[in-house]
């Protein structure tokens, strides 16, 4: 009996050691997971701590790229031409004014009897192109400016009075870096021509006229909407020929060879080429203008003299993969600096091309194509020591009292030529005038120098007359113009005495 209970008892003893080891293993069980605890919350911490992160980064990103849009980008979604919002600006805006540089209204607003409004322009087609219209769609500064004419800036205590007068405060107004003078001269003396004139100050950028015939009546341009979009297609009367006419650049382009030959050859000032007026390979030839004989040539004479037999031969020396560069180099097949709609020039000359390719596109033939806005940066940067300046048409914006809201500032773009090159071009460029086919333009009053140019478009040798150049005079601003006038003959007896008449009117001559 008692070896039972003592049997009980151990029993009962190796229970509770069991149960005791049993609970000890449990606690430190426990103890092991409490301290593997720290080590799983510190992934979570970290975890959790990427993605605040992460969206933080995020948040921060949209905040910068709304300032960057306020600052920079919004008045340009503003006064894109598909913005619906525009036309709730002009139900509470009167549309403001442009002006010229002087001050003269070439734009306004008129306000009928009935409340009805019109856009009116004083100078009728004199600024056509330039100014644009605001019905139909929009053009020109018109387009350029619309978020502007349709912003006032007008005392604040009387837009808040007009608003609970229910009346429409008046809008901005534009002041273009356009000359009435030199405009109406580059006008009268396109005369009946088709083609384009652009004048601008190089060491600026301004834009002191823009002329593109034929044109239109931009008063009567609601009325004349259907006979001018169906007109003959030849005709273009929309297109601003100036940033939108693509032409053989005939001879004016030689000055795209002149530098290339330049380039490649240090020596250049001892080239010599005996002219016989004409050149041939395979089978065909350039000859000069009206076939004329120049003899012995050396580079600036054959320059002067705009000699197509010797910069075709000139053209033929040429490595054409670093002429394709020196003209990508100076904006061809590429985007302009320009607030207008333009077109892109483009040249085409590959290696491997054919010796009358090469001889073609070497004097501005061929399949290159350029606009006058093209050349007038080319001759800008070579007046402005290689450095092309920014152009721009409006110089400020002002409220309807006169006071200044924002301002234009001169703005360099890229240097296009080094400041020795753009000096010798400079050389090459007047002697044009002094002894070649520029002279009409040696006048006393100012210095001028520039190219012509007579770019051939038909089987009939029919022409485009160009002249690309600028002048100056002490104490003015120098002055570029670049002129085409389409299929009127040659550069010097149809060009130059439009670029005469620019510089006349500009220097006061």
């Amino acid at each position: 009996m008692r070896k039972g209970w003592i049997q009980k008892d151990l029993e009962e003893r190796e229970e509770r050691r069991r149960k005791k080891d049993a609970q000890k293993f449990l606690y430190e069980q426990e103890g092991r997971k409490r301290q593997n605890m720290p080590v799983q919350n510190s992934v979570r911490n970290r975890e959790f701590a990427v993605v605040a992160y992460l969206f933080l980064a995020v948040f921060l990103g949209m905040i910068a790229y709304f300032t960057y849009f306020q600052a920079e980008k919004s008045e340009a979604f503003i006064n894109s031409p598909y913005n619906a919002r525009q036309d709730a600006f002009a139900d509470r805006i009167l549309r403001g004014d442009i002006k010229t540089a002087q001050g003269e209204v070439i734009a306004t607003t008129k306000t009928a009897a009935d409340g009805s409004e019109s856009r009116s322009y004083p100078y009728g087609r004199l600024f056509a192109h330039a100014v644009g219209f605001a019905t139909n769609g929009k053009a020109g500064i018109e387009s350029i400016s619309n978020f502007q004419l349709l912003r006032s800036h007008a005392f604040f205590l009387e837009k808040i009075l007009k608003e609970l007068q229910d009346k429409k405060n008046i809008g901005d107004t534009v002041v273009t870096t356009l000359d009435l003078r030199v405009q109406k001269a580059a006008y009268d003396a396109l005369g009946s021509y088709q083609g384009a004139v652009i004048a601008m100050q190089p060491s600026t950028g301004k834009i002191l006229a823009m002329v593109s015939k034929p044109d239109f009546d931009p008063n009567t341009i609601a009325k004349d909407w259907e006979d001018i979009t169906t007109a003959d297609s030849n005709s273009s009367v929309l297109l601003n020929r100036v940033t939108q006419g693509l032409y053989p650049p005939g001879s004016t382009f030689k000055i795209f060879t002149l530098l290339e030959y330049m380039k490649e050859n240090r020596d250049y000032k001892n080239y010599a080429y005996q002219c016989g007026g004409s050149i041939s390979r395979d089978g065909n030839a350039v000859h000069c203008f009206g076939n004329a004989v120049h003899g012995q040539e050396d580079l600036k004479t054959a320059f002067a003299h705009s000699c197509n037999t010797s910069f075709s031969d000139i053209g033929l020396s040429l490595n054409l993969d670093k002429f394709a560069r020196t003209n990508k180099s100076l904006l061809f097949q590429s985007e302009l600096p320009c607030e207008f709609p333009y077109k892109q020039s483009s040249f085409s000359l590959e290696s491997g091309a054919s010796d009358w390719e090469v001889m073609q596109t070497s004097i501005g033939q061929g399949k290159t194509l350029v606009t006058p806005y093209h050349m007038a940066l080319i001759m800008s940067a070579i007046n402005n020591d290689g450095i092309l300046m920014k152009p721009y048409i409006i110089d400020r914006v002002e409220n309807y009292d006169g006071a200044e809201v924002a301002a234009s500032q001169p703005e360099a773009y890229q240097e296009l030529f080094t400041h020795k090159k753009a000096s010798t071009l400079r050389q090459y460029l007047r002697a044009v005038v002094t002894e070649g086919t520029g002279t009409a333009l040696n006048v006393p009053g100012y210095t001028a120098a520039g190219k012509t140019g007579s770019a051939e478009f038909t089987s009939k040798k029919d022409s485009h007359a160009w002249f690309v150049g600028y002048a100056s005079k002490e104490g003015e601003q120098d002055l570029v113009v670049s002129i085409v006038l389409e299929g009127a003959g040659t550069g010097g007896a149809y060009a130059v005495p439009v670029a005469k008449a620019v510089f006349d009117a500009y220097f006061g001559s």
